[in-house]
């Protein structure tokens, strides 16, 4: 009971000792100025990941066309990795169209209806395309889907005939038809004429993500190519039955089916709905626990720094006889006042910030425009909790040294600034370099990771070396460059080069953790370069097509386009393209592992012709059947080589154990999977190609054979005909937003970095109060004072720019090499400008600032001022 006592006062401050923080804190406000900003931008951070990850765990869009289904079933749309990681599939996952039955025998439910999801573009009379409301798509149904919204007619009657189709009312008005008119739905690239028989009006406020289009059931199904598959059953419940008990009556009952209920219908609606709860909720997740550790550290360095300005103080305080449990306990009280206030005032901009990014999702197109945000109480107490827990373990790490040295070393500590450097902190920066280095260069990567991948992650092991080393480094840069940087002869230029070689420890306490954010920013930056650089190196010169046909819309491009085009005379090969993320499963450790990948289906005859993957192992022409070609990256990465046979999940989840018939170089620009075009087309959702490439016979006129293929497609309203340069916009490897995401969340941590590094220069130099008043005192002019501070920031800005670049050349060099081959990464001149002038921005406009601040004060009121 008396070590649960002694625990409990040790992690709960008093409310006296709560009231002597707030005495000490009033009376030292610039000491922990740094230390509260560091706790609000930290909590803004940490409650705009709380925000986001309530967000994606309890919200989504309110279903439209299903909101009148009480349960909602679909197939299972994730593969998950393990108990709390999910993978989603790219393609819709489709269900047994038997299920309808089996689901419509369990006992409460009144109907089960299959509904079909069919893409189309509608043509009005007069031939103009007629678009969904912001963009969405328009979507084929059978008639029969219509009761789960319920939609009701307005006009006409439903479809009976083949030919025949009802439009919601707002797609009419939009596109001006009337009952009795003749539209054209296309399907693919394929036209049909339908006559207008009924308008319906959508439930509640309308649709606001779609326009709808019912025809016949039969024809949905026909116009859908999957006449045993369902997208979705949606269930009509018998009156007085609960959705939730029912949903799981059902699950239950019918084996591989996905029920939901609620909100989470809206997930079988609109797969990207669910696309974007899932990232929201792994990204938010991760981030957000990075940051909390981040906060710790930074709000250790500031404190540390806080304290160190406070030595004598706290030594005299072990002089006179206070224990080290009562330092811990009074340093302990003073960060749970700080970070508490701090949490609290750092919510505010934290809501902001979970909208900035919120904005970033949409523009990235991982999350819809319309994806709702849940601002609680619950994000708020989370940081809070979070913020004063890291404060408080960050205080009893800086006040653990302390606290632990006799009152006659502590005062004798606090007369100068210590020389010793931690032997423990030096082994471990120095076995760091090499190890980095090993990761880069050596060809190391575990299975699972790419060369690339690995060099990526090897520059977290130089920016703790670079932490654990920095004020060392300092030093030895004042020895080597100090003299070229500031002029010995002149009175600024020797105060400031004294001054930075007699407290390189105070100093590097702004050099080291700006030196750490240009390294990973400039990691970030130049490793993206290299990256689009060598997408587009290898896509320009592996392109041989001279022409390229694509479609207008959403919708894709059909075989029978394919057919049309081959048939034109001048056309020597006709490449089909189609695109689909893949999930490849392989061995890992003693596990397995999956990861995703682009993925590309070609036909293999002359694809050198119209494609040079660039094949460094076996044949692409063998890729027919249960084939597959692997991106060397990918095969370096799950360790497969030619003639294995690797574990692949298709874009509906569908499960394939194709041989490796090729290895190819040139993945980056065309994709790290390729398969034949059949199969990656069967398990598409709309099942159609993204472009045909063309290569003429040799001799033919371009002009004339452009204006052949369009004559060839002229019948298909939504295909075009276009240059090379038209395959560019289809190609790429997914276009995820990963890059766009990363590119958000490291611009949030080098953000929360600058702040921290403002912040210590802020401290350090507004702390020399009474050094600037003594040196006024002694003769040094103002002027003189500014310039020994401009000389203190050149010293900063050069350590800081060397460091932190020098330790961005093994990582890059590794990047490069993974992913092209090259030791010569792509640096982003613009990227390497806005580095230059960030660094010198932050330093020397802190310390110009701060440096106005300490100077204003009266010298007699300075030099008799406390330290």
């Amino acid at each position: 009971m008396r070590r649960l006592r002694r625990l409990v006062r040790a992690v709960v401050p008093f409310p006296r000792d709560l009231s002597l923080a707030w005495s000490t804190i009033k009376g030292r406000r610039g000491g922990f100025v740094g230390s509260f900003i560091a706790i609000v931008a930290g909590s803004a951070v940490i409650t705009a990941c709380g925000i986001l990850l309530v967000s994606g765990l309890g919200t989504g869009v309110t279903p439209e066309r299903y909101g009148g289904a009480a349960v909602l079933l679909g197939g299972a749309q994730s593969f998950w990795l393990d108990e709390s990681a999910e993978v989603r599939y790219s393609e819709r996952v489709t269900l047994p169209a038997d299920k309808v039955a089996a689901v419509a025998a369990v006992p409460g439910v009144r109907a089960a209806i299959g509904d079909v999801n069919v893409e189309v573009s509608l043509l009005a009379p007069d031939g103009h395309t007629v678009a969904g409301p912001n963009g969405f798509p328009v979507l084929g149904h059978g008639w029969s889907a219509a009761a789960l919204g319920p939609f009701r007619l307005r006009d006409g009657h439903a479809p009976s005939a083949p030919d025949e189709v009802v439009l919601d009312v707002d797609l009419a008005a939009r596109g001006d038809v009337s009952l009795g008119a003749t539209v054209q739905l296309v399907v693919g690239s394929l036209p049909s004429s339908y006559r207008v028989v009924g308008l319906a009006v959508a439930p509640g406020d309308g649709l606001d993500r779609q326009s709808a289009v019912f025809v016949t059931d039969d024809e949905a199904t026909t116009l859908s190519g999957r006449p045993d598959r369902v997208d979705a059953i949606g269930v009509l419940a018998a009156p007085g039955v609960v959705p939730e008990q029912l949903a799981e009556r059902i699950t239950a009952a019918v084996p591989g089916v996905v029920a939901h209920t609620g909100a989470g219908r809206g997930d079988v609606e609109f797969l990207d709905v669910g696309d974007a709860r899932s990232l929201v909720v792994e990204t938010a997740a991760s981030f957000g626990g990075t940051m909390v550790l981040i906060v710790v550290f930074v709000v250790a360095s500031t404190l540390a720094l806080s304290v160190r300005q406070r030595r004598r103080e706290l030594a005299l305080l072990r002089a006179i006889g206070a224990t080290p449990q009562q330092i811990h306990r009074m340093i302990g009280a003073e960060m749970t006042v700080v970070s508490s206030v701090g949490a609290v005032v750092g919510a505010i901009p934290g809501v902001l910030l979970a909208f900035v990014m919120r904005g970033v999702f949409v523009l990235a197109g991982v999350m819809p425009p319309d994806f709702q945000m849940r601002v609680g109480l619950l994000p708020v107490l989370a940081s809070l909790v979070l913020c004063v827990l890291s404060a408080r373990l960050a205080g009893w790490l800086v006040a653990r040294r302390l606290a632990r040295v006799s009152p006659v070393e502590a005062l004798g500590d606090a007369a100068i600034e210590p020389k010793k450097f931690g032997r423990v902190r030096v082994a471990v920066g120095v076995l760091l370099i090499p190890l980095g280095l090993l990761l880069t260069w050596g060809n190391v990567a575990a299975p699972g990771d790419s060369a690339a991948d690995t060099a990526g992650s090897a520059v977290l092991l130089f920016v703790v070396a670079l932490g654990c080393l920095g004020p060392l480094l300092l030093r030895g840069a004042l020895a080597l460059f100090g003299s070229g940087l500031n002029r010995q002869s002149t009175a600024s230029g020797f105060l400031a080069q004294t001054n930075a070689r007699a407290n390189w420890r105070r100093l590097s306490t702004a050099t080291t953790p700006l030196a750490m954010g240009v390294t990973l920013a400039a990691v970030q930056v130049f490793g993206a370069s290299t990256t689009m650089a060598g997408a587009q190196h290898q896509i320009e010169e592996g392109l041989r097509a001279d022409h390229v046909v694509t479609a207008s819309s959403g919708a894709g491009v059909s075989p029978e386009v394919v057919d049309a085009v081959r048939g034109v005379a001048g056309v020597a090969v006709a490449t089909p393209v189609a695109r689909m993320r893949v999930l490849l499963t392989f061995p890992s450790e003693d596990s397995t592992s999956t990861k995703v990948f682009a993925a590309q289906g070609v036909t293999p005859e002359r694809l050198p012709e119209t494609m040079d993957l660039g094949v460094n192992e076996g044949d692409i022409a063998e890729l027919r059947g249960d084939a597959v070609a692997l991106s060397r990256i990918v095969a370096e990465t799950v360790r497969a080589k030619v003639g294995e046979t690797v574990e692949l999940r298709l874009g509906d989840g569908t499960v394939v154990t194709p041989r490796v018939v090729a290895i190819y170089e040139n993945g980056l620009g065309f994709g790290d999977v390729t398969l034949p075009h059949d199969l990656v087309v069967a398990h598409t959702t709309a099942r159609v190609s993204s472009a045909v490439l063309i290569r003429s016979v040799d001799g033919t006129d371009p002009t004339a054979l452009t204006g052949a293929l369009r004559g060839a497609v002229e019948r298909y309203p939504t295909v075009q005909v276009g240059d090379r340069e038209a395959f560019l916009t289809t190609s790429g490897s997914g276009g995820s937003g990963d890059w766009a995401l990363n590119l958000l969340f490291q611009t949030v941590l080098l953000g929360y970095i600058a702040i921290a590094v403002v912040n210590t220069l802020v401290m350090a130099t507004a702390a020399r109060v009474r050094e600037f008043a003594s040196l006024r005192l002694i003769g040094a002019s103002r002027d003189q004072l500014r310039a020994m501070m401009n000389g203190e920031a050149r010293i900063v800005i050069f350590s800081t720019l060397l460091f932190g670049l020098l330790a961005t050349v093994p990582p890059l060099i590794g990047i490069s090499l993974g992913l092209t081959r090259s030791p010569v990464p792509r640096i982003s001149l613009t990227g390497l400008i806005a580095i230059v002038a960030l660094t010198i921005a932050l330093s020397w406009g802190a310390i110009r600032m701060a440096t106005r601040y300490a100077m204003r004060q009266a010298l007699i009121d300075a030099i008799g001022g406390r330290e």
